[in-house]
């Protein structure tokens, strides 16, 4: 708000000038990031505020904008609700998370012919806050889904260059891995390692929720059950069910069974396990060591991406990925008891502080 008081024209009105628009906070997807830990020293991220205006009715200063580059591949919930916001998947994909607040129009706006000294002006739209929780997934086509000791990495190191860690014992995978499998004419597709899966895990058990939420972002499932099993139906179908508790929707991706181990067994027994597999889903009989089957498992793996049915590759990733709706009460107050709040990503356009001079309702501080 100001009043023009100049040499010869006592009487000169108002002239004050709009406030400038607060930045915006975007989600970057950039390609050179492969996990989140840059952000873990930098819990608070805030767009600058908008300048003020000021008298010859000068306009205030936007406010710049800022950018969070997250790899391709991460998911972003709200804290509080734990509702799905958005879902960054491509390098230079921006998405808004939180919008600027408009600048208030100064005094020179509100002048009329019956008005013409107006002493009032008007506040800027209050800043948004939002506390959210940002999520990687991997991105691949097909993931190793199966128990402990099934030989999922022995497999991807098999058939990629990938160097995961292989050992006798159980959770030797503790981290996902990704491999590039060389195809006929120069193709490829990608092959993700998922740490094993033991019944239970959609409730927490083992490793849980850690791994199986990267199987969601893959569009072809492979699982894999060792040849010496006493019931391969029955371990198929506890891997099966795991996936369904953890979220339906994942069993309407295509699946391919592979039994490994194989150089264990003679034809006659391999005949014999045949007929006690399921009919509904590709069957192959695979041996990583020897080699045994494993051309034949990337014939049946290309063939099920790129069937028709499987529209993974034809469509938007937005509407092939499977998401739901988090429920994060239980982590919140978990680091609320440890005193770990700074654990959470906070998301804010300004401080409160910087907006003092006025006061709003819906504001916390």
């Amino acid at each position: 708000m100001h009043l023009r008081h100049v040499k010869y024209n006592p009487n000169g009105g108002p002239d004050g000038g709009d406030g400038g628009n607060g930045g915006s906070v975007y989600l970057r997807g950039n390609r050179n990031y492969w996990t989140l830990i840059h952000l873990k020293f930098k819990r608070h991220v805030r767009a600058e505020h908008g300048g003020n205006g000021g008298r010859d009715k000068c306009h205030g200063t936007n406010g710049r904008h800022e950018y969070i580059d997250v790899p391709c591949g991460t998911v972003v919930y709200n804290a509080e609700t734990g509702k799905y916001i958005c879902d960054v998947t491509e390098d230079g994909q921006e998405v808004l998370l939180l919008k600027g607040g408009r600048g208030g129009l100064g005094n020179f706006q509100f002048r009329s012919a019956t008005n013409q000294a107006p002493r009032y002006a008007q506040p800027g739209e209050p800043m948004q806050e939002m506390m959210v929780i940002l999520e990687l997934k991997l991105l691949a086509d097909v993931g190793l889904v199966g128990f402990p000791n099934a030989g999922k990495s022995t497999l991807l190191s098999a058939l990629s260059s990938a160097k995961p860690k292989i050992a006798n014992y159980p959770f030797t995978t503790l981290e996902p891995s990704l491999g590039i499998v060389s195809y006929r004419d120069q193709q490829s597709f990608v092959m993700a390692d998922i740490p094993g899966i033991i019944e239970g895990a959609s409730e927490g058990k083992g490793l849980g929720l850690r791994f199986l939420r990267h199987i969601e972002r893959n569009s072809l499932l492979l699982f894999m059950v060792p040849g010496d099993t006493d019931d391969i139906a029955k371990e198929y179908g506890i891997l099966a069910e795991e996936l369904k508790r953890f979220n339906p929707d994942m069993l309407d991706k295509h699946r391919v069974l592979a039994i490994t181990k194989c150089d264990l067994l003679d034809d006659e027994l391999i005949e014999m396990l045949r007929d006690t597999l399921p009919q509904d889903l590709p069957t192959v009989f695979i041996s990583s060591v020897t080699g045994k089957g494993l051309d034949e498992l990337k014939d049946i793996l290309w063939r099920e991406l790129n069937s028709e049915s499987n529209k993974l590759r034809h469509i938007t990733a937005e509407d092939t990925l499977v998401h739901r709706d988090k429920d994060f009460t239980r982590f919140l107050q978990e680091l609320q008891a440890e005193g770990e709040d700074e654990e959470i990503v906070y998301v804010d356009s300004e401080d409160v502080e910087d907006l003092e001079d006025f006061e709003y309702e819906d504001v916390e501080p």
